[in-house]
């Protein structure tokens, strides 16, 4: 009986190892999953600079997207946190970049991290960021303001796509949240 009760201890502390590595590990295979696959709106990172994109080459038309921009913040999130911009108008292949600002009204230092989102989702993988404050973390001190750049383009590919046709609005959203809730 002694070998077996010590068997079943064995295989719950091995499971129980287990389900908190799959609980660690989560957050960021599935951060993976959705960058690679587009899942969720989900935008690709691009690995292009400027200098890299000739827009004229690829611009198959004039065609102009709309991209809205909005911030939130998480419920436990004191900071104050939105886009500066509404809108920008953009031709496809064109890069823009756009600006976030975050302040920590209160008295003590708080890190925060975003997430962040494309819709209409289908258009996500199309969505590239170059530049990005996105899950990292960010410090302000007490009544810090900053504003934080996120540069972008929407792929070319997005004109040869049946799907894309009727989309001419897309938007940006980010959440933050307090690092310290997690």
């Amino acid at each position: 009986m002694f070998k077996n009760n010590k068997s079943i201890a064995i295989l719950f502390t091995a499971a129980s190892i287990a389900m908190v590595g799959l609980s660690y590990g989560s957050v960021p295979l599935y951060q993976i999953f959705c960058q690679v696959t587009g899942f969720g709106g989900t935008t690709q990172v691009s690995d292009l600079t400027t200098n890299s994109l000739s827009i004229t080459d690829e611009i198959k038309e004039n065609r102009v997207i709309t991209i809205h921009f909005s911030g939130d913040v998480s419920d436990t999130m004191p900071w104050k946190f939105q886009p500066i911009q509404q809108e920008i108008k953009l031709m496809v292949g064109e890069t823009a970049l756009a600006f976030y600002t975050a302040e920590n009204p209160t008295d003590k230092p708080i890190v925060g991290i975003s997430t962040y989102n494309v819709n209409p989702q289908q258009a996500g993988i199309y969505f590239n960021k170059i530049q990005c404050f996105c899950f990292e973390e960010q410090r302000l001190k007490p009544h810090e303001v900053i504003d934080m750049p996120v540069f972008f383009y929407i792929d070319p590919e997005f004109l040869d796509d049946p799907k894309m046709s009727d989309i001419d609005s897309i938007t940006l959203s980010y959440t933050f949240f307090d690092v310290e809730d997690n």
